[in-house]
Formats: C-alpha cells, sequence, structure tokens
C-alpha cells in the first residue's frame, strides 16, 4: 500500500511541476501574440495611409497641375503668337528695306560723284595754267568762285579728297601708275599726285593716281 501511495505522490508532483512550467511559458506566448498584433496593426496603418496619399494624390495633381486651358484662351494664344511673328517679319522686312534703300542711293549718289569729279579736274587743270596777271582778271576769279562752291557743296554730301602726297602707299586709297627711286622721300611713299581721288563718306568713289617712290 505504502509503495501505491508514493507513486501517486510521485505522479502529482510530476503534474504540478508540467503545470508550472505551462503557467511559466503562458505569458511569454501572451507577450509574443501582442507583439504580434502591435505589428500587424502598424503595418494595417501604414497600408491605409498609403491608400490615403494614393487617392489624394490626383487632388493635388489638380489644385497645383497644370490646368487644361480653356478653348477661347487657346485661341487668343495662338492669335497672339500669329500676330507677334508678322510683326516681327514685318519689322526684319523694314529694317532689310531701309538697308537696301540705303545702298541704293549710296550707289547711286557715287554713279553721280563720278560723273562730277571729271568737270572739277578741268576747273583745277585750268587755274593751275594761269599766271598771276590772268588770275588777277574777274573772269578767272569767278571761275574760282565756281570750283570753290562746288567743293563745297560735294564736301557737305559728305565728299572729301584723297590725302595722297607725303603718305604711305595704300592700294586702298591710291593707284600706282610710276615709280621713282628716291632715296630722300623714303620706300613707298607718295611724292606726287597725277589726279586727285575721292570718298563718299566712307568708300572710295576714285583712287588717286600717284607716283611711288622705291
Amino acid at each position: 500500500m505504502e509503495e501505491i501511495r508514493n507513486e501517486e505522490v510521485q505522479d502529482e508532483q510530476v503534474e504540478d511541476s508540467q503545470t508550472s512550467e505551462q503557467t511559466a511559458e503562458a505569458p511569454d506566448t501572451a507577450q509574443t501574440d501582442t507583439a504580434e498584433t502591435a505589428q500587424e496593426q502598424e503595418a494595417a496603418e501604414a497600408s491605409d495611409e498609403a491608400e490615403a496619399e494614393d487617392e489624394e494624390e490626383p487632388k493635388r495633381k489638380g489644385l497645383f497641375g497644370k490646368k487644361k486651358k480653356d478653348k477661347k484662351d487657346q485661341q487668343i494664344e495662338e492669335l497672339t503668337d500669329r500676330v507677334q511673328r508678322q510683326m516681327a517679319e514685318f519689322d526684319n522686312f523694314r529694317k532689310r528695306s531701309e538697308k537696301e534703300k540705303a545702298g541704293m542711293y549710296e550707289v547711286g549718289a557715287k554713279s553721280v560723284i563720278e560723273k562730277i569729279l571729271p568737270t572739277i579736274d578741268n576747273f583745277e587743270r585750268g587755274l593751275a595754267v594761269l599766271s598771276e596777271e590772268q588770275k588777277a582778271d574777274p573772269f578767272a576769279q569767278g571761275m574760282e568762285k565756281v570750283y570753290r562752291q562746288m567743293l563745297t557743296t560735294l564736301e557737305g554730301i559728305g565728299v572729301k579728297p584723297i590725302e595722297a602726297v607725303g603718305k604711305e602707299f595704300d592700294p586702298n586709297f591710291h593707284n600706282a601708275v610710276m615709280h621713282v627711286d628716291d632715296e630722300e622721300a623714303g620706300e613707298n611713299i607718295v611724292v606726287e599726285e597725277f589726279q586727285k581721288g575721292y570718298m563718299y563718306r566712307e568708300s572710295v568713289v576714285r583712287h588717286s593716281m600717284v607716283k611711288v617712290a622705291n
């Protein structure tokens, strides 16, 4: 009988030990379940926030994005752009026309000046051969006044003679028709002018005909 009682006591002790172990493990399981539940709740909240942002994105684009233009506004912009382009084209045409007109005027003026220059040359040749007594003659004085008046008129429209004698030869302004050895004059220096050259504004009408020292 004692052996049976001892076995029953041992069984009760084993059961108490297992119950204690289960009781000890229960808090750990509860804590694990609580942590998993919290993680699930956070994941659910994050998913809800993402969905809410996705739903608000079109609204934001509608508020801050580019608004679709009204048909009338679009037509106004197109017409305005067309008018501005036409005005720019007209302005370019006006400038081009003025430039061409100025070029044609300059060409025409140079052509007229070229025809007048031989008359100036004849005045200079005639006055150059007059003696001192002849220069005192009223007729000669009148011719010289006409010559001076023509020079003044040409100068007023932008015509001026090209400087030659004593200047270094420049093919842009001078036309060398004779060369001479002259150590005193220096090399490539104009020593004599046979025919005056003239400029109209910034362009050459006629080159000076000169003699150049070598």
